[in-house]
């Protein structure tokens, strides 16, 4: 278990699954829709210096997503569906083409702390251990780190 910037990340030692943790001076609202406007969710997705296009975003249960983010002439292309999209909870599916066989199942959930506080929750569910740490070794901790910081940014700007 890790704990970054108050993100704390945990790899279960008896299911492939990540999960994550981290709370915000958010209501749940505003963390939804960082998570389901587009023009929101590219702003703060992914690690400090990448662009990110939105190509596809239908956050609807039933929907799909697709983006593209770039770095240093570098493409990085992510897909999946939205499986069931409501006010606490987002469950898609999750898939990094350059690695196309490799598909997560991921729960988001937002859970109000009182005082304008919200925990958001997250896990991925991948289909081995060796996914699950290739995962964690990739340097993934970055991004949601410096991606979770934007959100707090555009939370204290009034964006969200």
């Amino acid at each position: 278990m890790s704990a970054i910037a108050g993100t704390t990340i945990e790899a279960d030692p008896k299911v492939p699954i990540i999960r994550m943790s981290r709370e915000f001076t958010a209501t749940p609202e505003q963390l939804f829709r960082a998570h389901t406007d587009p023009l929101l969710f590219a702003r703060w997705v992914g690690p400090d210096g990448m662009h990110t296009t939105i190509e596809e975003w239908d956050a609807r249960s039933g929907g799909a997503w697709r983006y593209v983010s770039t770095r240093d002439g570098q493409r990085y292309a992510f897909r999946g569906c939205f499986h069931d999209v409501r006010p606490d909870r987002i469950v898609q599916t999750f898939t990094f083409e350059g690695q196309p066989d490799g598909v997560a199942l991921e729960t988001l959930w937002f859970e109000p702390l009182g005082d304008g506080r919200t925990r958001l929750r997250a896990q991925s569910l991948v289909d081995s251990f060796e996914a699950r740490d290739a995962w964690l070794a990739s340097g993934m901790e970055v991004g949601v780190d410096e991606g979770y910081a934007k959100i707090d940014g555009m939370l204290a700007d009034g964006t969200l």
